[in-house]
């Protein structure tokens, strides 16, 4: 019966590769104002003016002007220590893929089983602190959407589209990547368990 063998360098070549794309689209993720994009709709514009906008984490580009708020309300607040933790999450997500990468290396010309199985484990934690922050950015934009409309109604909004923007799709191809390379230093390691073994049955 035929079995497909895989080699141990393509394996952690490509687990090098995905952790350096994970480790650039969250930095583009982070860096760009994409995040979230409102439309409106120019049948219900009076003038000419573009109520367009869209988001990143740290500010928000409308219309070629900008919007200072001088007073938050209880739920905004809440919303900002929502937002407040997102800021933090990602960028330390961000941090830890910079020293993953260090230690994927290190591991892989090491060939060493254990350190292998430590860095792939790494990598799903970073994995999980980005898909944390991904998370809580949407729980964040629909509840700052539910309330908007409270405040103006459902009409108020009917000529009004949202939507996630491109930025948030990279942090999810940064999440996705960071899995993939956990998986295959796992199975990079698996290789060289084997390899480590295979004289000792000899």
């Amino acid at each position: 019966m035929y079995r497909m063998k895989v080699s141990f360098g393509p394996l952690v070549i490509t687990a090098g590769i995905c952790g350096f794309l994970s480790f650039a689209f969250l930095a583009i993720s982070l860096g760009t104002e994409y995040w979230y994009i409102i439309e409106m709709n120019p049948v219900n514009m009076s003038d000419l003016e573009d109520l367009s906008s869209h988001s990143g984490l740290w500010s928000v580009s409308e219309g070629g002007g900008s919007l200072t708020v001088d007073y938050y309300s209880e739920t905004e607040l809440h919303m900002l220590n929502i937002h407040s933790a997102i800021v933090v999450v990602l960028p330390v997500s961000l941090l830890l893929l910079l020293f993953g990468g260090i230690c994927g290396l290190v591991s892989s010309l090491a060939r060493s089983p254990v350190l292998l199985i430590a860095t792939a484990s790494y990598f799903f934690i970073c994995s999980q602190l980005t898909l944390c922050g991904v998370s809580l950015y949407i729980i964040y934009s629909y509840k700052a959407l539910a309330e908007t409309e409270r405040l103006v109604g459902p009409e108020g909004l009917a000529y009004i589209h949202t939507s996630f923007g491109w930025s948030l799709g990279m942090a999810w191809l940064s999440y996705s990547l960071e899995l993939l390379s956990g998986v295959l230093l796992l199975t990079a390691a698996q290789i060289t368990k084997v390899q480590h073994s295979s004289p000792a049955i000899a």
